[in-house]
């Protein structure tokens, strides 16, 4: 049997389109559930309650409260799906439903899925180690492996959908989710692909996801006062709130958008990354590698900075990182930098590391969408470093022509985003 020709890329410098969002956050299961709660400033920061966290010196996170897996998967399914997978298939088939793009052997090719995974399976590894210890190899499932590769979050959906165009996972610690999203843009910008599932997903609240951040002394301790403990850019900060969750966009080529009539919701305008080269988690003074990384987005895209009006910040609520990320902003910016909006959603979301970059992605859209910037809550002390328009408190509406959503991770790794308006 012959086989097919490859389809080779196509002309580069295409517009890209956003067609289809998704969402699985501590804030609700749903688009509308989250951006309702984000407008109204509310936190979705609790006590643990998927394991006993008592004797934890933290015993908060950002847990997805209200998410049934048989609204989304066949019950025979979810044995072969860690959660963090679940999670994010249960975005996908939000944004496909938003979107309404086909995907057939026509196109299967053109489409492809990209998925950021900062850590993967771990609930499934921490379960099947106690099963082993307990009982030995037979107890081990036989899905084990494909439960908790990361690769395997693009790799259902792709199954799910027919798409048979590149499918990767980024790992790339909490910027994750937007290398996915900068990846799948770049591909479609320059003709591999016409359209891409794209996201991040994380499912790590366990035993040893949270024993591993406590011990590097990297999270809030406010356990008496959950709602107040992801504080971005006030003065009482004490670390970030670990949480989980799940994004997915769907991504256009514009004209094969708008020629099949799809609502676009905005377009991705810009992308940079790069990286600090300088420590495995602290972020280099002054926020040099971060600024760059802005640049980078503004530059490769041709974007004009004075049309910068909204940065959604990577603002994880670390007395280190939030400073650097001020600092960047100024490096950039300059006396400019005074007169934007900058919040971090990470306020009510916590941080959902690899899932973050993704998750912002979809409020960023939202927010360049409908002209309505989410607060930043808890900011109740100045801290004179951090002297920034952090939009302390209440959304604000204006209008956005263009907005920034930027993530670092460790190891030194950034991401910027540009989205603007769909015209």
């Amino acid at each position: 049997m012959e086989m097919a020709q490859p389809k080779l890329p196509r002309k580069a410098g295409r517009r890209v389109a956003v067609t289809g969002l998704g969402l699985v956050t501590p804030l609700g299961t749903g688009v509308e559930k989250n951006w309702e709660a984000l407008l109204h400033g509310r936190s979705g920061i609790g006590p643990i309650q998927r394991f006993d966290a008592s004797a934890f010196p933290v015993r908060i996170g950002g847990e997805v409260r209200d998410f049934n897996p048989l609204d989304w998967v066949e019950k025979k399914e979810i044995k072969r799906m860690d959660l963090f997978i679940l999670y994010v298939v249960a975005a996908a088939e939000q944004a496909m439903r938003q979107s309404r793009l086909k995907i057939d052997l026509s196109n299967a090719e053109r489409v492809g899925v990209i998925i950021g995974v900062g850590i993967g399976g771990l609930l499934t590894i921490e379960e099947n180690h106690l099963q082993f210890l307990q009982g030995g190899l037979k107890r081990v499932t036989p899905f084990f492996i494909p439960r908790l590769l990361g690769n395997l979050a693009p790799g259902q959906i792709a199954m799910r959908y027919g798409a048979r165009g590149i499918n990767l996972t980024t790992t790339s610690a909490c910027a994750s989710g937007s290398h996915a999203v900068g990846e799948a843009y770049r591909m479609i910008r320059c003709g591999y692909l016409d359209a891409a599932l794209v996201g991040g997903a994380e499912a790590a609240i366990t035993y040893m996801g949270m024993g591993g951040f406590i011990a590097m002394r990297a999270l809030s301790t406010r356990n008496d006062e959950p709602t107040r403990a992801s504080r971005p850019f006030d003065r009482e900060r004490d670390g970030f709130v670990m949480s989980e969750g799940a994004a997915v966009l769907v991504l256009e080529e514009w004209e094969q958008a708008a020629g099949r009539g799809a609502a676009i919701l905005a377009e991705v305008a810009g992308y940079g990354a790069n990286d600090d080269a300088y420590h495995i988690t602290a972020p280099s003074p002054e926020g040099e590698g971060a600024a760059r990384c802005m640049q980078l987005c503004l530059q490769e895209s041709g974007l004009d900075r004075d049309e910068v009006d909204y940065i959604n910040a990577h603002g994880t609520s670390t007395p280190q990182g939030d400073l650097a990320e001020t600092q960047a902003i100024k490096r950039v910016f300059g006396e400019r930098a005074f007169k934007l909006a900058v919040s971090s959603t990470k306020s009510m979301t916590g941080h959902t590391l690899g899932a973050a970059g993704a998750i912002e992605s979809v409020y960023t859209v939202l927010a360049v969408s409908t002209g309505m910037i989410p607060p930043t809550i808890n900011y109740e002390n100045a801290d004179p470093e951090c002297d920034l328009d952090y939009v302390p408190n209440q959304a604000r509406q204006t209008r956005l022509r263009l907005a920034l959503n930027n993530s670092f991770g460790f190891g030194g790794t950034n991401t910027t985003l540009a989205f603007r308006p769909a015209a």
